[in-house]
């Protein structure tokens, strides 16, 4: 690796400059007022969070954002009420935008849109966030996109003093925008309009979106947190990490939050759910929600790190929830939280502490190694913008298999032999077990390209497992890939079929586009696509999306609604393979 490689251009702007060009910007866009910060007459959320640590509270956090305004400005201020009315305090919300809202205003309207928040101007953002006395966190599509400075603006006219989202700066893409440099430019120079407030306004980061979604190594994880650090340090501006979907281990969650106690990395912004563990009904997931917030109640009260505990509503994985179960969510969370001060003496902490002692000694490593690598390879490790650019680059797996802390193995999934494994990789294994079942019909011979509609890989990640044990070949597609960019990569690997995994409530528009593709390179595929096959028809306010799972197979996809679903799809492909070589001369 050399930056001739990563960084090829010969023009490419000054970090110092973009910080300074934000910085001057601070005299006409300041933090405004919040109903949050009046309410408990605080300069900013960082604040608030050092006072509720040294009070040894634990806070409460809830995720919001439904496509039409007036229902999310109803659910900022009736979620708050109904858990004010029953003595449960709700202290901050994570505001969902939606994936258009990435882009500047000027190129929006013609975006694909997915289920997310659509606020058109600055004034949305203050009427939102001034709707209760709850810290507003926007979290999503702000930071790491082509609209970070505009949208970083509108949140701090709204008065929030916690902005994100750096972790998908690395990974998410915005459909059919693939300008690296500009997403890096507005970034940065985003960055250096949070650190030239008044007051402290926290960089949010959630390591779950970004890197840590894709290494196999918890200890990893934790050394781009600490990495993540350093690049707030050349801002100078606070940050504050999330993490929490892939944690389903107890006692690996747990310890991973002791690790940022003992590396001083608080205060944070929330520890969000497992929602990996909801795959059953709502009773089910009730299982699940308990079982990660008890833990995530008691790491706050061992050591207190500032991260509000995020009850996510158990209907999470079948549709958006509503305000009803975002409330009951949290008035559930609250007694909870009441109750897990009984809990603290059977806890091992001699666990905890053993596999803290191992998560840090491996984030050590891999924070050197990577900075190492990054300075021999000629980049600038002191401009932010060339370190950002650096990093997004060369992408999570390659930086773990170059860098990670554990010890090198081409047959790891990361490339290397994980110090403390990311509890994902079970999963998928048993996952994939339980899609098959005993005796599978085998694939072999198959090539199968393999990719996602966004940043959402665990879907990926297990049909490459499924694929690998029934003797296929998973041609890597990869995340977040436009449906342009992967008729490209059919026309040049002419796999057997696409497999497509969906999340973000676009999979009939994605499907659409593929196929289009497709036919005009002259390519009869089957798709296959799985995952959440929804999509909000275009011109509704309505935020809950339509199941298109029908109109789908009505166009000719190969609907895997489970992903035992893939095996008669591969079986029938397989067929007609095996009868077009058998009548060929």
């Amino acid at each position: 690796m050399n930056r001739a490689d990563l960084l090829p251009e010969s023009d490419l702007p000054l970090g110092a400059d973009l910080l300074a060009e934000g910085r001057a910007l601070a005299s006409v866009w300041r933090t405004g007022p919040s109903a949050f910060l009046r309410h408990y007459n605080v300069a900013s959320e960082l604040d608030y969070k050092r006072a509720a640590m040294a009070s040894g509270r634990v806070m409460q956090h809830a995720q919001i954002g439904f496509r039409d305004p007036a229902k999310s400005i109803r659910a900022y201020h009736d979620i708050w009420a109904a858990c004010d009315a029953a003595d449960t305090r709700l202290d901050r919300y994570g505001l969902c935008l939606d994936w258009s809202m990435a882009l500047p205003r000027a190129r929006r309207a013609k975006a694909q849109r997915g289920t997310g928040m659509i606020l058109p101007d600055v004034e949305d953002f203050v009427r939102l966030a001034n709707a209760a006395p709850v810290a507003a966190h926007f979290g999503d599509f702000v930071l790491g996109f082509p609209a970070a400075l505009e949208n970083t603006q509108a949140a701090l006219a709204a008065g929030a003093t916690a902005i994100g989202n750096l972790g998908q700066y690395f990974t998410f893409r915005v459909p059919g925008h693939a300008d690296d440099i500009e997403a890096t430019r507005a970034t940065v120079t985003a960055l250096g309009l949070i650190a030239a407030q008044p007051q402290p306004v926290m960089i949010h980061s959630n390591i779950d979106d970004g890197f840590a979604a894709q290494f196999t190594d918890l200890a990893n994880a934790l050394g781009m947190i600490l990495v993540e650090r350093d690049i707030a340090a050349l801002v100078g501006a606070p940050i504050g990490h999330a993490f929490g979907h892939h944690f389903s281990d107890p006692l690996s969650r747990l310890a991973f939050q002791h690790a940022l106690s003992a590396e001083n990395a608080a205060p944070g912004t929330m520890i969000y759910g497992n929602t990996t563990s909801y795959r059953g009904t709502p009773a089910q997931n009730w299982a699940a929600l308990s079982a990660y917030l008890l833990v995530d109640a008691l790491g706050q009260r061992l050591a207190p790190t500032g991260h509000a505990i995020n009850p996510v509503p158990v209907t999470e994985n079948q549709r958006i929830p509503e305000i009803e179960e975002v409330i009951e969510a949290q008035l559930f969370a609250g007694r909870l939280i009441e109750q897990s001060a009984t809990w603290q003496p059977m806890i091992d902490l001699a666990a905890v502490a053993a596999q803290t002692s191992l998560l840090r000694e491996g984030a050590a490593r891999f924070r050197a190694s990577l900075w190492a690598g990054l300075a021999e390879a000629g980049i600038d490790t002191t401009d932010v913008f060339q370190v950002l650019l650096a990093l997004r680059r060369m992408g999570g797996r390659w930086i773990e298999a170059a860098y990670g802390a554990g010890r090198p193995d081409p047959r790891a999934m990361g490339g290397r032999v994980p110090i403390v494994a990311a509890t994902i990789l079970s999963e998928i294994a048993h996952m994939a077990a339980a899609a098959l079942g005993p005796e599978p019909a085998r694939a072999d011979g198959l090539r199968v390209l393999v990719a996602t509609s966004d940043v959402h890989e665990h879907g990926k990640m297990l049909i490459d497992e499924m694929l690998n044990q029934l003797g296929a070949t998973a041609l890597d597609g990869g995340t977040s890939t436009d449906p342009a960019r992967l008729v490209t990569l059919a026309a040049q690997l002419r796999p057997d079929a696409i497999a497509i995994s969906t999340y973000n409530g676009v999979a009939l528009g994605y499907y659409q586009a593929l196929r289009h593709g497709l036919t005009e390179q002259g390519l009869d595929l089957p798709i296959l696509i799985g995952g959440r096959l929804n999509q909000i028809p275009e011109g509704s306010n309505s935020s809950l999306p339509q199941d298109v799972g029908g109109q789908l197979a009505a166009e000719g996809a190969l609907v895997c609604r489970a992903a035992a679903d893939l095996l008669p799809n591969l079986a029938q492909i397989a067929a007609r393979k095996a009868a077009v070589g058998t009548a060929a001369p």
